[in-house]
C-alpha cells in the first residue's frame, strides 16, 4: 500500500524519501536531502539522522535527545521556503524550513535555515541558524479581567470574552 510522503512533496514514499532513507538512492540536492531528514524524523529512523550529519560536525550529535524527541513528538508538516544554491551542480547549499510538530500535545514549530554540503557527492547537513517568530504587536490596549467586556455586554471581561 502506498502512501502519501511525510515531506510534503505530495509524492507517494516510494517515489520520494523511501529509496534515499532506504539507502537506495542518494539526496540529489541539499532539499530532497531536507525533505529525507524530515521524513527521518517522522519515521524514527534515528541512524539516517546521524549518517547524515556533516563528519566534522558529528561529535556533538546526541542520539539519545535526538530520540527521545523524534519518537516523544507527532510530526505534523513540513514547509520548505526559500533555498539557495543546493542544486546538483553545487557543492554547498541553505534550505529554510519550517517543521511543524505536536510534543507533549503542544502544537509548536521549528523554523530554521540550515546549511548543506556536497562531499564526494553526497549531501549532509552541517548547521542550521533558528529563525525566531515575528514579534506580534497588539494593536488595541489590553483589557484587564476585572474591566468591563469590550464586547458591551456589561459583564467584567473575565465573566464574558476573557
Amino acid at each position: 500500500m502506498s502512501s502519501v510522503c511525510h515531506c510534503g512533496s505530495g509524492k507517494l514514499f516510494e517515489e520520494c524519501c523511501g529509496p534515499i532513507l532506504a539507502g537506495k538512492e542518494k539526496a540529489i540536492t541539499a532539499e530532497a536531502l531536507m525533505r529525507s531528514r524530515y521524513s527521518a524524523y517522522a519515521m524514527g529512523k534515528i541512524e539516517y539522522l546521524g549518517d547524515t550529519l556533516h563528519p566534522d560536525n558529528r561529535h556533538d550529535h546526541d542520539v539519545d535527545a535526538t530520540r527521545r524527541w523524534a519518537m516523544n513528538s507527532e510530526w505534523l508538516n513540513l514547509e520548505i521556503g526559500v533555498t539557495e544554491a543546493g542544486g546538483k551542480e553545487d557543492d554547498k547549499g541553505t534550505v529554510e524550513f519550517t517543521a511543524t510538530f505536536k510534543e507533549k500535545g503542544i502544537q509548536r514549530k521549528h523554523h530554521e535555515n540550515s546549511r548543506f554540503e556536497k562531499l564526494d557527492g553526497a549531501w549532509y547537513y552541517v548547521d542550521g541558524d533558528l529563525i525566531a517568530p515575528e514579534t506580534q504587536v497588539r494593536d488595541a490596549p489590553k483589557v484587564g479581567r476585572n474591566e468591563p467586556c469590550p464586547c458591551g455586554s456589561g459583564k467584567k471581561f473575565k465573566k464574558c470574552c476573557g
